[in-house]
């Protein structure tokens, strides 16, 4: 692991299990979270517990990446990605007492191995992004996009497909 800024408090990589040759920039906030080897992890991400980054990974700058995301191998993932794992987000339950982890279940997404993530696009809960897919910049991920696609738009949608070999 190599911190790129030594002003970046180390206290908030705390319970990460990282991988060899992983480089964190400025302001990296992860914690409980798995990081494979050889990634690059930008300045002012957030990746949060339950969150699994494969190997030869780009994060780039002002991305979040909260619990039950799991990225493969080989993505890359765009400045201002912002992941959601919840479909009905509320603050407070029905008798207005705040809600706790208890009331609610995390829908998690995955991330297929080669695929790209373009700058500010969001990925709902609940999809698959297939593998080799490519996700163009300011998308709305609000379902599942097929292997070797391109989407893009909000919602996003395809706009090609690669011939299988």
């Amino acid at each position: 692991m190599e911190l790129i800024n030594e002003d970046s408090p180390r206290r908030a990589l705390a319970g990460v299990r990282v991988g060899k040759n992983v480089k964190f920039f400025n302001f990296v906030n992860a914690y409980g979270c798995e990081i494979g080897d050889n990634t690059k992890v930008g300045s002012f991400v957030e990746i949060q517990r339950n969150a699994r980054i494969g190997r030869n990974c780009k994060v780039s700058s002002h991305t979040f990446i909260c619990e039950g995301v799991v990225v493969e191998d080989e993505v890359f993932i765009g400045h201002n990605v912002s992941f959601i794992n919840d479909k009905l987000p509320r603050a407070a339950n029905a008798d207005g007492t705040l809600k706790t982890d208890a009331d609610w279940k995390v829908q998690g997404t995955l991330v297929r191995r080669g695929a790209s993530i373009g700058t500010g696009s969001t990925i709902l809960c609940g999809v698959t992004i297939g593998r080799d897919a490519v996700v163009g910049a300011g998308s709305v991920v609000t379902r599942d996009v097929p292997d070797g696609a391109t989407v893009a738009g909000n919602p996003a949608r395809p706009l090609s497909r690669k011939p299988k070999a």
